[in-house]
């Protein structure tokens, strides 16, 4: 690391960091589970589900990087490899091939989750008073809302 003079003391950045590297691992995490899901679906939701699928995982995709571009601004080296996200993220892989019904139940829960990872972040970003974190997380918080919002009604 090298010398960072933006307004937010060192211990504060650094959980800051911390706490969007867990963000990170869990938006990465469900953008494989959705983008697996999108390339397994099958059933009579196919085309339905095989396009919010897409539309999903290609929002996720501009996530990550949005999230790691903060890390790296807090100056703070970003997680990368599957290992990483592994110990880091909150939502597990999902090692089958479930049936429709429950890859809509499987990424209900995982944006749920990533909704309680991001509101324990944005508390330490608000400790912090760092503004330019505390808005990406509450735009995440509030597409992962909408996202789970929209998968649960599929399911009434």
């Amino acid at each position: 690391m090298t010398d960072i003079d933006i307004g937010i003391d060192e211990v504060h950045r650094l959980e800051t960091a911390e706490g969007l590297k867990r963000l990170l691992a869990d938006s990465y995490t469900l953008y494989l589970q959705t983008h697996n899901f999108h390339w397994n679906v099958e059933g009579p939701n196919f085309r339905e589900l095989h396009l919010m699928f897409e539309d999903h995982y290609t929002e996720l995709a501009a996530a990550v990087d949005e999230i790691t571009e903060r890390i790296r601004t807090l100056d703070v080296p970003a997680p990368g490899t599957f290992q990483e996200f592994a110990e880091l993220s909150a939502i597990h892989e999902v090692e089958s091939f479930p049936c429709a019904d429950d890859m809509v139940d499987i990424l209900t829960r995982s944006h749920e989750q990533a909704i309680k990872t991001a509101r324990a972040v944005l508390a330490q970003a608000q400790e912090a008073n760092d503004e330019s974190s505390i808005a990406l997380v509450s735009d995440r918080m509030r597409i992962h809302e909408k996202t789970a919002w929209m998968l649960r009604s599929l399911r009434k």
